[in-house]
């Protein structure tokens, strides 16, 4: 397994080893946060990405907020204490919040379930992204860079802007009607993700930025937001002289959760590595750094694609929450040993979806 533990380098940022723990929705309880971040950190793994991180203020989890502020550093903290890098998730949300507290009543009542609303809101993305003010629009695009500079003074040592949510349905034909500087062609769908990585190369010039690129499958259709892989030939380059140094390479969202977290039971993406396509057509239009995500779990078959160079990391969620010691049972030669995520969703995913955090049937 000499290629996994290979050290490499994102910009001026030298990882450890080819092991990414995947940005996640972990849980709303900070200590219990900050003590699964530990354990994955311990395990091994080069770097782990804080996933969501709010570019604007708001009630829960904020940058800008004295006790959120203290809450990133000390994730941070603990995690560089292992030995292990760090980097923060940069997002703005397309939810339309107003939509939901308008809504809130129905679901306590019982009239809509979680799952109701959540169709709701993504049949509404296009209409909320394709009517914000372009005032408001820039603002967003801005505070990226101002989230960005509170990142690096938190401990953070890389910034990773989230392709999919506000970005990827700024980017998604789906989404996007707009008939502004923001939309039509796919350079105007384009200029939110290009302005978000300006502003944060503006107030961070030192930090490497890597870009989730969110694709959008057709025939058969998965995700809506995001870019189709027709588009990923001009896509990509603009992306690159805006300045990112790596690409994050995933299927696009709003659609089914269990599209883009897929169990080893779906019908288009049960395989190992099922999204690793969408990074060999990247691929042909960078030299870049690619990292590969897709149900990884697998150490021979790992090892082939960080040899072949097919792609430079490997992200894993699932796989690491089963098994945080994974790349150490790997590194050791003891992979008869690995607890190995057999991709049943039931407490993963399944703890998002009820509110209990990430858990995992070996817990």
């Amino acid at each position: 397994m000499n290629s996994i533990f290979t050290p490499y380098k994102i910009g001026n940022l030298e990882l450890k080893n080819r092991i990414i723990f995947a940005p996640t929705s972990m849980d709303n309880d900070v200590e219990r946060i900050i003590e699964k971040m530990d354990e994955i950190a311990s395990g091994g793994c080069a770097m782990i990405i804080v996933g969501d991180v709010p570019v604007l203020p708001q009630r829960h989890m904020s940058l800008y907020s004295d006790e959120g502020f203290e809450m990133y550093r000390r994730i941070c903290e603990t995690i560089h204490s292992r030995g292990c890098l760090v980097s923060a998730q940069l997002h703005q949300s397309d939810t339309d919040m107003k939509f939901i507290m308008e809504n809130i009543p129905k679901m306590k009542s019982g009239e809509i379930t979680a799952d109701d609303l959540r169709k709701m809101l993504n049949d509404r993305i296009g209409e909320y992204i394709s009517s914000i003010p372009v005032e408001e629009v820039k603002n967003i695009t801005s505070s990226f860079g101002k989230a960005a500079l509170l990142c690096k003074k938190a401990g953070f040592d890389m910034i990773q802007i989230h392709g999919d949510r506000m970005c990827g349905s700024f980017s998604s034909t789906l989404f996007n009607t707009r008939k502004d500087e923001y939309g039509g062609s796919l350079e105007n769908r384009a200029k939110f993700a290009i302005d978000s990585i300006k502003s944060v190369k503006k107030a961070v010039p030192d930090m490497p930025v890597e870009y989730k690129l969110s694709v959008r499958q057709e025939n058969p259709d998965y995700g809506k937001a995001g870019i189709t892989v027709d588009e990923i030939s001009e896509f990509v380059p603009m992306l690159e002289d805006a300045g990112i140094d790596s690409f994050h390479v995933a299927l696009a969202n709003h659609s089914s959760l269990t599209d883009t977290i897929p169990p080893s039971t779906h019908k288009d993406f049960g395989m190992e590595g099922c999204f690793l396509k969408f990074a060999d057509e990247v691929r042909k239009y960078t030299e870049l750094p690619i990292c590969g995500v897709g149900g990884l779990t697998d150490p021979v078959f790992i090892e082939k694609q960080i040899s072949s160079e097919r792609v430079q990391f490997v992200s894993m969620c699932r796989q690491l929450i089963a098994d945080s010691m994974w790349p150490q049972k790997v590194k050791n030669g003891n992979t008869e040993d690995i607890k190995k995520c057999i991709r049943c969703n039931k407490k993963c995913l399944g703890g998002i979806q009820h509110h209990k955090g990430v858990g995992c049937i070996f817990d």
